[in-house]
């Protein structure tokens, strides 16, 4: 509630997602605004929840979009403005300088969007990053290439999961690789690989404290499975396991050194095969993708969508209070499938909470008071699901939606 009655808040979506978000919203007894793109006009947003619609076009100008958001505000007061959607990070904060509405501005946007950003920032305050630098100036890219060892991966700054990243394994490749984007080339951060074991930590975050995170290890990197193919998996990290406590450490230093001071937050570790350091990856302001949501919430009780919803309604002037989390397992395998609707029925085991519905996916989510069933489970559901479901197309080199 704000001192006028029920808080209006307006959510930024070009993509189809957050709608446990918007539900939330509404039995905060919120009014809520939905700002998305023309094209998803026939998305699945509950529209029970949504009071009001606006569209744009995916491609809208800066200008026109401030002058657009600015018209809806002559008549309605916009007590907060969220992103959705890890691509609309930088149009919400955009808003809120504008409007100056509360919430992160573009500053701090830039470290949880643009993968050079938030490199620098985190290498300067000491933390482990893979070594890296910007594709602007030829000769720190002769440097870089001259005393780092291949490969390397090249990266768009502002893009999620694997979209766009090219893997260069020769010296040779790597100019014509550059060359190839052009002017385009300032957009993107070319980073040393780093083999190993890679981790995501999930967290809400309050007063500049992450009073929530959990962990989990992908069976493979994202980026493997988007370029090479396989079937995607994620397990909970036990507390009693020797990745824990770093992961917890490095986790906390991230977010406190980035600057979010309310909200959640998805980041990626990985543990190197070569010296077993941990080294940061990325982070984002956002629920992370791929049910990765769904297996939290089976682990732990916590549904991220619907905290970050309440962090968000409480801002700076109201209390939060976190809900107790359980201490349970889960685990999600996911693959693309050949068949439209693929038909998991054959899949019975007791701990199957949750199966995928979404055309040409299949997928599992597993829940055990006992981590080593779900490794189990997961290690048999990959080889199931390559005879059963599984398909392969490349990751795109640009967003789709």
């Amino acid at each position: 509630m704000s001192e006028r009655g029920p808080m209006t808040i307006l959510c930024v979506a070009t993509y189809e997602k957050g709608q446990e978000f918007i539900r939330e919203c509404k039995r905060q007894d919120c009014t809520v605004l939905l700002l998305t793109v023309d094209t998803l006009r026939d998305a699945d947003w509950p529209r029970e929840a949504i009071d009001e619609t606006f569209y744009i076009p995916r491609d809208i100008a800066r200008d026109s979009l401030l002058k657009g958001v600015s018209h809806i505000a002559r008549t309605r007061v916009l007590d907060r403005i969220v992103a959705l959607d890890d691509f609309d990070v930088e149009t919400a904060a955009l808003l809120r300088e504008h409007l100056r509405v509360p919430g992160m501005g573009e500053t701090t946007a830039r470290y949880f969007r643009d993968k050079l950003a938030m490199r620098v920032r985190a290498r300067n305050q000491g933390i482990l990053v893979p070594d890296f630098v910007a594709v602007v100036n030829d000769d720190a890219i002769n440097r870089f290439a001259d005393n780092v060892a291949l490969p390397w991966m090249l990266k768009p700054r502002s893009n999620a999961a694997a979209i766009g990243i090219h893997r260069i394994e020769k010296r040779d490749d790597l100019w014509p690789t550059i060359d190839g984007l052009g002017d385009q080339r300032s957009f993107y951060v070319l980073e040393q690989f780093v083999a190993g074991d890679v981790f995501h930590v999930d967290s809400l975050v309050w007063e500049r404290e992450p009073i929530f995170h959990t962990a989990h290890q992908y069976g493979m990197p994202p980026f493997s499975v988007a370029h090479q193919g396989g079937i995607f998996t994620t397990r909970t990290v036990p507390k009693a396991t020797s990745a824990w406590k770093p992961l917890a450490a490095i986790n906390r230093e991230v977010l406190t050194t980035l600057n979010l001071v309310r909200g959640v937050a998805h980041t990626e570790f990985i543990r190197s095969a070569a010296d077993g350091r941990w080294y940061f990856l990325e982070t984002s302001a956002r629920v992370g993708g791929a049910y990765i949501v769904d297996v939290v919430e089976a682990s732990t009780g916590i549904n991220l969508w619907r905290e970050w919803a309440k962090i968000e309604i409480a801002g700076e002037d109201h209390p939060y209070h976190l809900p107790n989390a359980r201490e349970q397992y889960a685990g999600l395998a996911l693959t693309l499938s050949r068949q439209e609707r693929p038909d998991t029925s054959a899949y019975t085991d007791p701990e199957i909470v949750l199966r995928v519905n979404k055309k040409h996916h299949a997928g599992l989510i597993v829940q055990s008071q006992d981590p080593k069933r779900i490794d189990q489970l997961l290690d048999n559901y990959t080889g199931r699901f390559l005879q059963d479901f599984y398909a392969y197309a490349p990751a795109p080199e640009r967003p789709t939606s």
